[in-house]
């Protein structure tokens, strides 16, 4: 159990699960079933109060300043506000209602206002300046937390004049609301839309895994038969196998519309203000533009930087996409078709090449990928890499039936932390995958153990029967549980520094490295078992699944970096003009770099929640593929010594990527793991992209 500060909230009722100093919960998790939508707000005040007093002592605080009264002071500060936004915006994205949506709206402006009420108080920015880390004689750790408030007070505006703080304390109001329309406006689409299957006609290809899922889905949603949704793991495999080509066509128009419907839920306006704010608030900062501005505090440093790794990627991913592109035209008319291939035809059209060029049937490769058994395979990879122990727990609180819970501790008997497994998707959550923490390592306040979970959105499969994945689903839950290792593994003193709080640029590379385990042949010889037999992946088909690891890595590449390319340019090129058309805009970048017509992008602007549900990946979209170019290379390090399971390049990468937070410069951090910076030869050649 966490030895934490009290973090009750005592002028709340008692029947406010918030007021609790301490939650009597099993590993001190938030009692869920106690907690209800009316309990949100009133926590939320008490919390802002008593975090505005603790604040408002720290720069009141007359005695001379310190990295003990100022700094550490303000890392103890908010524990309370710390618990109760944990809770609620874990929810808000897993399993939300329209009540939880309404608090979202009322509080995002004020959670905005409190925070530019610190970065912008001048007493307080005086004090951690006044900070002498030589006279303190300061560890590495300290200097490191000191340097980043710094950083972070300087990026929000503490050293403008007044009257240009009071304009970017209104922008970061005014941004937060709209990011939590924008996030609403998108899971109104996606929950909203059905596409009903009626009759063997519609279900026409679909293999039975795809028809339990879209039956399941149906079921749901209180409907009768089967149904396709925008949840992604139903209309990919929909797109892979569908033989009604009118119905993949409608399906994909619905899946790149979504926030483009121009009604209550349309993003274009919401879009176009939030780039206006933006340029604004970077041109306040002295910089060029938003990219300019994101991009400084990276681990690229520059935008220059970003778009030279975009382009070097992309003129060799488009002429191999146009080779495929070829190739599946060609196979179009070999089927005495004469119809020219299109978006919504590409998917269909690659699974049927693969079939023929790799022998290789999508739904032959999930008999053998049933959910519980690659959760068992990220597990096991987790052991032999950090020795880690997993021991599922089942009386204990979760916020939805379909969680899981696991107690992660290490070869030495001690408690690592919390891992929750939220694996299927639902009309209550937004579409994606990503890792979150209800709970972050430190140990200012006491040996803190995280509360980390993990949430997907796999088809959920009939009672009663497995849930199998995709390859490309397997590799997603491994890729989270990297993020979530991240998390677990994070071995820090101060919350400002722990887990995944590192440069936006460096933060994908735990969780894409650990991918790479998933390919290796020892894993799936180990873990890809038949769902009905148990028994392992014939060798062959091993053989050709992992032969068959770069087909198509030209579309994959370029719908991905498409993306990447109009997200940079967005933010580094609009001037923010008030009535910006920026689905126009995106449309003109692609044009300018010939985009092949039959490739979307991954993600089109009004559902691009990665840059406009928040600012974690605006102007940094293009961190996914930075970070590949360093975890092709980090894995490598594997490779070289023999052993992907190597025990000293393993504590290596524990020490200076899992483990340690920010405490390091990301080029330091790796530098120190692998000796050397990398080069991007062994990303284009794991893409297959390689002269």
């Amino acid at each position: 159990m966490p030895d934490t500060l009290a973090a009750g909230l005592e002028s709340l009722p008692q029947d406010n699960p918030f007021a609790q100093a301490r939650w009597g919960t099993p590993y001190e998790l938030p009692p869920f079933e106690q907690i209800r939508p009316e309990h949100y707000l009133p926590a939320f005040e008490a919390a802002l109060a008593k975090h505005e007093g603790e604040i408002a002592a720290i720069a009141g605080d007359t005695a001379p300043p310190s990295f003990a009264n100022t700094v550490a002071a303000m890392e103890r500060a908010g524990l309370a506000l710390d618990r109760v936004a944990g809770v609620f915006y874990n929810l808000t994205g897993s399993h939300t209602n329209p009540e939880l949506q309404a608090i979202e709206r009322a509080v995002g402006p004020k959670l905005a206002r409190h925070g530019s009420s610190i970065y912008l108080n001048p007493l307080l920015w005086a004090r951690i300046s006044a900070v002498d880390a030589e006279a303190e004689g300061l560890g590495a750790e300290e200097r490191r937390v000191l340097e980043r408030y710094r950083i972070r007070f300087r990026r929000a505006g503490a050293e403008l004049a007044p009257d240009a703080k009071e304009r970017m304390a209104a922008i970061a109001e005014r941004l937060s609301e709209l990011a939590t329309r924008f996030s609403q406006n998108l899971l109104a689409d996606e929950s909203g839309f059905t596409l009903p299957l009626e009759g063997e006609d519609d279900l026409a290809g679909l293999p039975p895994f795809l028809r339990a899922a879209a039956a399941s889905a149906a079921r749901e949603r209180g409907l009768e038969g089967h149904v396709i949704t925008l949840s992604r793991s139903l209309i990919e495999p929909f797109l892979v196998f569908s033989t009604r080509r009118d119905l993949r066509e409608r399906a994909y128009e619905a899946w790149i519309h979504r926030g483009e419907s121009g009604g209550p839920t349309d993003n274009r306006a919401v879009m176009a203000e939030i780039v206006k704010l933006r340029a604004e608030r970077a041109r306040l900062l002295g910089f060029e533009s938003f990219a300019h501005f994101k991009l400084a505090d990276t681990m690229a440093a520059s935008p220059d930087a970003a778009m030279e790794l975009l382009r070097d990627v992309w003129t060799p991913a488009r002429a191999r996409a146009i080779e495929e592109r070829d190739r599946l035209q060609a196979l179009v008319q070999q089927e005495g078709h004469n119809f020219d291939l299109r978006a919504h035809d590409w998917r269909h059209y690659a699974e049927k090449l693969r079939r023929a060029e790799h022998d290789l049937d999508e739904g032959e490769i999930k008999a053998y990928l049933p959910l519980e058994r690659m959760i068992a395979a990220a597990f096991d990879t987790a052991t032999r890499l950090f020795g880690l122990t997993f021991e599922e727990l089942h009386d204990v609180p979760r916020y939805h039936p379909d969680v899981r819970v696991w107690r992660v501790g290490d070869t030495e008997g001690r408690e690592v932390g919390l891992f929750l497994g939220d694996y299927f998707a639902r009309p209550s959550k937004r579409s994606g995958a990503w890792m979150s923490a209800f709970r972050s390592q430190e140990k200012l306040t006491g040996v803190v153990t995280p509360i980390i979970v993990n949430v997907m959105n796999f088809a959920k499969a009939p009672e009663g029967q497995p849930t199998l994945l995709s390859f490309d689903d397997a590799r997603t839950l491994f890729h989270e549980f990297g993020h979530g290792l991240h998390g677990l593994l994070s071995d820090v003193t101060y919350p400002l520094l722990a887990g995944t709080s590192v440069s936006g640029d460096f933060v994908e590379l735990p969780s894409q490295l650990y991918e790479h385990w998933l390919e290796q042949p020892e894993i799936l010889r180990a873990h890809a078992r038949h769902h009905e037999t148990g028994a392992p992946m014939p060798e062959d088909l091993l053989a050709k699944l992992l032969a068959a690891r770069a087909f198509n890595q030209g579309f994959a590449t370029v719908e991905y970096t498409a993306s990447a390319l109009v997200d940079m340019t967005l933010h580094l090129s609009a001037d923010g003009e008030a009535g910006l058309d920026v689905p126009a805009f995106e449309a003109d970048a692609l044009r300018r770099i010939a985009i092949p017509a039959e490739i979307g992008m991954r993600h089109r602007s009004p559902h691009f929640a990665h840059i406009f549900g928040g600012e974690g990946y605006a102007a940094g979209y293009y961190s996914y593929l930075w970070s590949e170019v360093l975890d092709a290379d980090a894995f490598d390090a594997f490779r070289e010594a023999g052993d992907i399971f190597d025990p000293e390049t393993a504590r290596r990468l524990r020490t200076f990527v899992y483990g340690a937070g920010n405490l390091r410069d990301p080029r330091e951090a790796y530098t120190a793991f692998r000796g050397r910076m990398p080069s991007i030869a062994p990303l284009l050649k794991k893409r297959g992209l390689a002269a």
